[in-house]
């Protein structure tokens, strides 16, 4: 059993399913926010129970994520050691900056948030909960830097064989960092949209038509119509960023073997690496240079010109495409369901349709890392660090045991969380607008108190 391998796919696994959660987290805090800002401005308390509903999946998510980043970190010492012996001088303090500046955060008002309801006023709630948002939106903002550093290394020296930063700046806002983090901000609130809508169709399935429900399935719905228009457009300009920092990549992700201009746009193909040519390939002629260069005839790099020094052509082509598609496909839900939801409708072809593509972002998250992060192979630091350079000593046995673990505990936890997620769905659905809403410490003007009793 090949340990390096071995290793690489039991870190892919470990990402996998930790990503899962943080992109829920980083924008479901600002939803949280936003259902209860609306609730303070109208006194509605159908707002306080989209509240309470999807807070639950927020402690619940952010739990996972917690717990499946130590285990992450565990692999750095166990797996991959030549990673902090040549890096570690970057990489650990801005791992650091993301604990004591975003974790702490997160941890001291996360408290608050969840059990605080009757224990502190209405306003200390509120800032709480933005607390968290803006928490976990700077633990992304961390960790971001420091792939994106990975990616495309600036702002450092090499002294006897080590990194060393010569400047803090350009480590942090290095050539790739701002596109790929508003990019995975976007895709977490498409995530988040997404999973929102999909739960309140499944609500809707069951007979819900609650006014918390129509709330929170026109929250998803709207956003997620107005996010992925400004999301193809940040992925239009991130391309236009790795065409000019890693055109190789692109290079792979388009199947592209010549540098040429008016490249095709291939639409499905079977990339053979060993004859260096696509198989079964359907294009659309010159297409390809108008999407990566603007330009009918832009030139565009080719594999050739990168032999031995590319990444794996096959995964990063299919998975460029698979979270592509997936976008194109949330895009036409979310424009057809908003027609419906705005009118306080859903017909139940779209209802069934949605509750699946709840988990489309998950999907779309994971394809886009997937050609991010194989994207950079051979490389685990792109000109510092080759991934087998960083492997330590490790027997393959021995990751093979712990691999067939991780992956059995991760099925099981995943089955639970998505299990749990449809319990509080259906309970949601059942109790409609009659569940029980914990009173707040002071309630805002727009709702008097009496009201707040009676909605109990």
């Amino acid at each position: 059993m090949d340990p390096l391998l071995l290793s690489r796919i039991q870190f892919g696994a470990n990402i996998s399913f930790h990503i899962l959660f943080p992109a829920v987290t980083i924008a479901l805090g600002w939803v949280l926010l936003f259902f209860k800002l609306r609730y303070n401005r109208t006194g509605d308390v159908g707002w306080m129970r989209a509240y309470f509903t999807w807070v639950k999946v927020f402690a619940l998510s952010f739990a996972l994520g917690v717990v499946s980043g130590v285990t992450m970190s565990f692999q750095f010492g166990t797996n991959w050691p030549g990673y902090m012996e040549k890096v570690g001088n970057i990489a650990g303090p801005l791992l650091a900056y993301e604990v004591l500046t975003a974790f702490f955060l997160e941890a001291v008002f996360l408290g608050i948030m969840l059990f605080g309801f009757r224990r502190v006023s209405n306003r200390v709630h509120t800032l709480a909960t933005f607390l968290v948002a803006f928490g976990t939106t700077m633990s992304a903002f961390w960790i971001l830097a420091l792939n994106s550093w990975m990616q495309t290394p600036a702002g450092f020296e090499m002294r006897d064989g080590v990194a060393h930063a010569t400047d803090w700046a350009k480590v942090i806002f290095n050539p790739s960092f701002p596109w790929r983090l508003v990019h995975m901000l976007i895709a977490s609130g498409l995530t988040v949209s997404f999973l929102v809508a999909g739960f309140s169709a499944l609500r809707h399935l069951a007979g819900d038509r609650s006014d918390s429900m129509w709330k929170a399935m026109r929250t998803g719905v709207f956003t997620a119509a107005i996010l992925i228009p400004v999301q193809v457009l940040v992925g239009d300009q991130h391309g236009l960023n790795t065409l000019e920092h890693q055109p190789q990549k692109v290079a792979a992700m388009e199947a592209n073997w010549e540098t040429r201009g008016s490249v095709p746009l291939i639409l499905f193909a079977w990339p053979d690496e060993e004859a260096r040519e696509n198989r079964f390939e359907i294009a659309i002629p010159n297409a390809g240079s108008l999407v990566l260069t603007h330009s009918l005839d832009g030139v565009v790099p080719g594999l050739n010109d990168f032999v031995g020094n590319h990444p794996p052509v096959l995964p990063l082509f299919w998975g460029f495409r698979i979270m592509v598609g997936t976008g194109l496909l949330m895009l036409a839900v979310s424009w057809t369901a908003a027609v419906f939801v705005r009118r306080r409708r859903l017909p139940r072809p779209l209802a069934l349709l949605m509750v699946p593509m709840a988990v489309s972002g998950w999907v779309a998250t994971l394809a886009g890392w997937y050609t991010t992060e194989i994207g950079r192979q051979p490389w685990l630091v792109t000109g510092i660090l080759r991934t087998d350079e960083a492997m330590g000593p490790v027997a393959g046995s021995h990751v093979a045991l712990t691999l067939a673990g991780y992956l059995a505990l991760y099925a099981i936890l995943l089955v639970a969380y998505l299990a749990v997620l449809v319990h509080l769905a259906l309970k949601a659905a059942k109790d409609g607008d009659t569940s029980p809403l914990p009173a707040l410490a002071d309630r805002p003007m727009a709702q008097p108190a009496q009201d707040m009793e009676a909605a109990r």
